[in-house]
């Protein structure tokens, strides 16, 4: 199962989840994607997640998230020694959301909602460093215009061995590259095999 967790004020309709999960569809596994709404409350959304884990019992667990679902994604793959891929991820989102508390609209759904001190404290509790039990493939693009690429490139630079990392040159916080990347994704999460 590709559990997919989106980034800050997204939502499944994002145009990297429709991707990923339209290219399950073909595969004829469609039914293995599983993309949360997720709560804008930091806790609450981990909270989501962790529901979604445990239901899906045995079966094999691949994360996938972007910006601050990837930083949600390497909390989860540490704790549960889960396999994360992480897309132009949320190392220190705290720092980068500060600037943005007060009333906030969600790009997809038009939900309104105050960011306040609380989601930040929530985010705090959920700092980890990656590398003891999780496996990473990192997604990075040097024209992010929202987060610094170099410093995820630090931060998973931690785990050795058991980080992959393709940094494309260029792009944007979107990850302009996406449609490249889902053959490696999908064979990643053992969907498929490689090429």
């Amino acid at each position: 199962m590709i559990l997919y967790l989106h980034g800050f004020n997204s939502a499944p309709q994002s145009g990297k989840a429709v991707q990923l999960h339209q290219a399950l569809q073909r595969c004829g596994r469609g039914d293995e994607f599983v993309c949360p709404a997720l709560h804008h409350r930091p806790a609450q959304a981990i909270a989501q997640v962790e529901v979604l884990m445990a239901a899906a019992g045995d079966e094999p667990i691949t994360l996938v998230g972007s910006s601050l679902g990837g930083f949600y994604a390497t909390w989860l793959a540490e704790r549960h020694g889960l396999s994360a891929v992480l897309l132009n991820p949320a190392v220190r989102p705290v720092g980068t959301l500060e600037q943005y508390l007060g009333w906030q609209t969600n790009l997809y759904t038009g939900e309104r909602y105050c960011l306040t001190e609380t989601h930040l404290a929530e985010m705090r509790s959920l700092v980890t460093a990656p590398g003891a039990r999780g496996r990473y493939l990192l997604i990075v693009e040097t024209g992010d215009e929202v987060l610094d690429y170099r410093v995820a490139l630090e931060h998973y630079a931690a785990c050795g061995t058991s980080a992959q990392t393709i940094v494309v040159e260029g792009g944007n916080h979107a990850l302009a590259s996406f449609p490249t990347h889902v053959p490696r994704i999908l064979a990643f999460a053992g969907i498929m095999a490689a090429g």
